[in-house]
């Protein structure tokens, strides 16, 4: 017997009353999808995963939305602003800040100072960056010193093929994307370990140290320059002279090049099925782009609304949302002020209303349940794939330090549209009260009054090179961002 959405939560929490189970717990949504929500849900994870393939770095994040915007008839809000187009509901506008954050608003038919719907996702990811004084060799091996980016285990990063991504930027003004490992016939790069054999006293250290930050250089060459046999001395670095050639050839690029170049090490590999039922997705940098792209597919499908919709897509989200294009800068407050302006409609107290009117669903990751690692966990409160949408009423860490604790009249609205629209939801916290936390951008927004709270998907191995997800989560927070672009109010 098949069930609708509708009626899954009646449904199963039914079956499990039967069987004597709490009344509160959530059901798998697998068990009750029909074909045809089976066919959307293989559709949206295979635009999903294409769009990880492609976007491997903030920039190619941006790059992809501006693209995919475009050709859902969004305009670039600074041609409409040499244009003095005045906005009206209906119009699609995108802003784009420093090529690593971007926001879409479609404009609806009630005044923007009646408040926005937005969808907020960070797009960077946990990875390794190369220095700005990188190359160098050692006994005739060429290296990148590196630093990495955001909370990794270290350990994880070691023997793994991986990509250098990112771009160079020369005086001249001239940028060059690099994109190397990623191709079939692309080398690919790696980090050594020690070989077992010799490794007692390193098996010895604590995890933290078993690898440390400055062992985690990045192998790029080992074949020394072809030298002209008249000379009388040799290059004494001639692995570290190939690798610049090899630069020089393929990127026009001198070693001082280095200083203004932003190259980010990244694990090598597309996408991929998971799992013998290919219920599942693996893939680097899932965190958050999980959600990243389930707001910005959300939007773009999403015709006409009745509050304006925004997807805002952050950067630094990994490192505190700091920067120019972290959630703490202005962008997203004075792209705001340009919208209102187009609308004829700005001064500093509309602005203020319309943010503070404003609901929004700060997208990221949760903590999926492991049966592996249990102890971390407390079972009635956390996060499980295939049941749906995670809400976390409130993150940080132990005394709900550095949290956004959402509202609960906030949350029985999402309760009833999401009900309403036929979406899988759960509720969960990252995790047991004093082993840990974790935080997203909710309180930045919250800053101004406005209703938030995190929202997203489950994630099992968060952080590591490779990321596990729910399909059947995947679909139903994109349903669930449509929903709320549409319903909230």
């Amino acid at each position: 017997m098949i069930y609708l959405l509708s009626d899954c939560g009646r449904y199963l929490a039914a079956k499990y009353k039967k069987k004597g189970a709490l009344s509160m717990e959530r059901g798998n949504a697998w068990k009750v999808y029909d074909q045809t929500e089976l066919e959307k849900l293989d559709k949206i994870n295979e635009t999903y995963k294409n769009c990880l393939d492609d976007g491997k770095t903030e920039r190619e994040c941006i790059t992809l939305a501006v693209k995919k915007a475009e050709a859902a008839g969004y305009k670039n809000l600074k041609e409409l602003q040499k244009e003095h187009v005045k906005l009206k509901a209906g119009d699609k506008v995108y802003a784009v800040c420093m090529d690593k954050s971007i926001a879409l608003f479609i404009i609806g038919q009630e005044p923007l100072e009646n408040g926005m719907n937005i969808l907020g996702a960070h797009i960077d990811s946990p990875r390794i960056d190369v220095k700005q004084n990188p190359l160098y060799e050692n006994e005739e091996l060429a290296y990148l010193d590196t630093h990495y980016y955001g909370g990794i285990k270290k350990y994880q990063w070691v023997t793994l093929p991986l990509a250098l991504h990112g771009v160079i930027a020369k005086k001249d003004g001239t940028i060059v994307p690099v994109s190397i490992g990623d191709e079939e016939e692309d080398p690919v790069f790696v980090i050594t370990d020690l070989l077992v054999h010799l490794a007692s006293k390193q098996l010895e250290k604590k995890g933290s140290v078993v690898v440390e930050g400055e062992k985690l250089d990045l192998l790029i060459g080992s074949r020394p320059l072809e030298q002209d046999p008249s000379l009388d001395q040799e290059e004494k670095e001639a692995v570290r002279a190939n690798v610049m050639e090899l630069l020089k050839k393929y990127y026009d690029m001198e070693e001082e090049d280095f200083l203004s170049a932003e190259l980010e090490i990244v694990p090598a590999g597309k996408a991929r099925d998971c799992g013998l039922d290919r219920s599942m997705v693996l893939a680097y940098g899932q965190d958050d782009r999980v959600c990243a792209f389930t707001s910005l597919f959300a939007i773009l499908d999403t015709p006409q609304v009745t509050r304006t919709g925004c997807c805002i897509l952050v950067d630094k989200e990994e490192i505190g949302s700091v920067g120019a294009t972290g959630m703490h800068s202005r962008f997203f407050e004075n792209t705001v002020a340009e919208i209102l302006a187009l609308t004829g409609d700005y001064n500093d107290l509309r602005l203020r209303r319309t943010l503070q009117n404003s609901y929004m669903l700060s997208s990221d990751v949760s903590a999926a349940f492991d049966p592996n690692y249990p102890s971390v966990m407390e079972k009635k409160n956390c996060a499980y794939f295939g049941k749906g949408l995670v809400l976390n009423k409130y993150t940080g860490a132990r005394g709900k330090s550095g949290s956004n604790d959402a509202n609960p009249e906030y949350i029985a609205q999402l309760r009833k549209i999401f009900d309403e629209a036929k979406v899988a939801f759960q509720t969960a916290e990252l995790g047991k009260v004093d082993e840990g936390g974790g935080g997203t951008i909710a309180y930045i927004p919250a800053a101004y009054s406005m209703n938030v709270i995190d929202c997203g998907v489950a994630v099992l191995s968060m952080h590591a090179p490779w990321e596990i997800t729910s399909k059947s989560d995947i679909y139903e927070v994109e349903k669930g961002y449509e929903a709320f672009l549409k319903n909230c109010r």
